[in-house]
């Protein structure tokens, strides 16, 4: 089983970008193994969406999507190739439920999310508004974990859980995204000994990156200065059989659809 998470930066900015040297979203959908692509920032309204994947859909895709309130904004969905059994939108909070950043799917055993955590700017609404979202997502989390199923959370979490996670470090430590406390709310729910996994740094011990996200500024994607932030979090009865963990990189900066790579595991 092949899972991708990717934050397409607009999906129907994603199907345009590239069309013409046909590098874009709709084609990398026609290569790719995966079963299930886990999509955010979508930001569009449904029927944007469906209009934009119908090439996709009409080739046997599965549309499973949660927009937001706010025209433009956030958005998450689940692509599939086989129909969910299950789709439940947002987790139960009542400021957050309608905004477009979390979605889950059941297939079988198997519970998969998509999560677009609010990326947050210190001294601002903003970053309240990301404080109040990992307090409720947290406790919400702790209960997903007690979970007896396989349960996969996979994202743009939007911090760097570690120096590892991020190639100017130094640069960032007063930033959202990298702040003590958004460190520490990640390994309290992240690492040995919690509910979940980061498969992906499992599968990369010791190493800086894979990143999978640069700025579309200066060179950052040319000096592969980026941030690891689009995560797949598994519990532990999956997370034992992720295999393999690759950030599918674009071969140069002209190439890239989206600010963001598509982050994927396959599961054993």
């Amino acid at each position: 089983m092949i899972i991708t998470s990717i934050n397409v930066n607009g999906v129907r900015a994603a199907v345009k970008q590239r069309s013409e040297e046909n590098l874009g979203m709709l084609p990398w959908l026609r290569e790719t193994r995966a079963a299930v692509v886990l999509l955010q920032e979508v930001r569009a309204t449904h029927k944007q969406t469906l209009a934009a994947l119908a090439p996709a859909l009409e080739e046997g895709w599965h549309l499973a999507a949660a927009e937001s309130s706010t025209a433009g904004r956030n958005g998450v969905a689940v692509l599939s190739r086989d129909e969910p059994d299950a789709v439940r939108i947002g987790f139960g909070s009542a400021e957050f439920d309608d905004a477009g950043r979390y979605i889950e799917a059941d297939f079988g055993n198997l519970t998969v999310a998509s999560l677009y955590l609010p990326s947050g700017d210190v001294g601002t609404e903003r970053q309240d508004e990301k404080d109040r979202f990992r307090a409720e997502f947290g406790a919400y989390l702790a209960t997903l974990g007690r979970r007896r199923r396989e349960v996969l959370v996979c994202g743009d979490w939007n911090i760097g859980h570690t120096e590892l996670d991020i190639k100017n470090w130094k640069g960032n430590v007063k930033n959202s995204g990298f702040l003590p406390e958004e460190r520490a709310w990640m390994s309290e729910h992240i690492g040995d000994g919690r509910a979940f996994k980061d498969v992906v740094r499992d599968l990369h011990p010791g190493v800086p990156g894979p990143y999978a996200w640069w700025s579309w500024r200066g060179k950052a994607f040319d000096n592969d200065s980026g941030w690891r932030i689009d995560l797949q979090i598994a519990n532990n009865a999956l997370a034992k059989r992720a295999s393999s963990a690759v950030v599918e990189r674009a071969d140069a900066y002209h190439l890239r659809w989206s600010d963001h790579a598509p982050v994927t595991v396959e599961y054993s």
